[in-house]
């Protein structure tokens, strides 16, 4: 949750249209979700997320508020599964938030005998 001159926004989202300036401050929230939320369902050897938002500005999801990121995930839970399984795996363990906050996603998912 963040407040902007007695603006209240719990995401993004609810933020358009108000004359604010939205900080780092929601972006590394973001980021720290998507991390959290990919550690617990995936256990990870290593999560990157990186917000890539600033290169996406003016596109239709930039305007609701949503986030552009890269993901590169190592985990033990890719091995022997298809791309496709990974990308849901991924997809699966951000659950709502993809719906609320993520407008699109560029995912990197390995097992560790991958790298």
């Amino acid at each position: 949750m963040r407040n902007h001159n007695d603006v209240v926004c719990h995401r993004e989202s609810e933020c358009v249209g108000q004359t604010i300036q939205l900080g780092t401050a929601m972006t590394e929230n973001r980021v720290a979700i998507i991390e959290r939320l990919l550690t617990e369902a995936l256990s990870p050897d290593e999560v990157q997320v990186k917000d890539q938002s600033n290169l996406h500005v003016g596109h239709e999801g930039a305007k609701e508020g949503k986030g552009h990121f890269e993901v590169t995930i190592v985990s033990d839970k890719f091995g022997g599964v298809n791309r496709i399984a990974r990308h849901r795996m991924v997809y699966d363990a951000l659950g709502d938030f993809m719906g609320s906050d993520i407008h699109a996603l560029r995912i990197d998912a390995i097992s560790p005998s991958e790298r």
